[in-house]
């Protein structure tokens, strides 16, 4: 039972690296996306940590909203970095 939760789980992380368009931005680079991934946990990892997540909640919810609103859209469209 558990080995069947965790693959579900992890089935679920890939979607959402695919649903976010970056194994399409990437190539399929499993070091890029293991980089960016790293430096996501780093961030988690500092001062700015409720700051970033409040921001990326914000951005998955309005991710989703529009998915269920309309047909599947540019993933690729992003804010600005610098509000991370």
């Amino acid at each position: 039972m558990k080995r069947r939760e965790r693959t579900r789980r992890l089935i679920e992380l890939g979607g959402l690296v695919q649903k976010a368009g970056l194994a399409e931005l990437t190539d399929n680079d499993r070091a890029v996306l293991l980089g960016a991934f790293l430096a996501v946990a780093a961030k988690l990892r500092s001062e700015k940590r409720e700051r970033a997540m409040t921001l990326w909640r914000r951005r998955s919810k309005r991710a989703f909203a529009k998915d269920t609103q309309s047909p599947p859209a540019n993933v690729h469209q992003t804010e600005p970095e610098g509000n991370t």
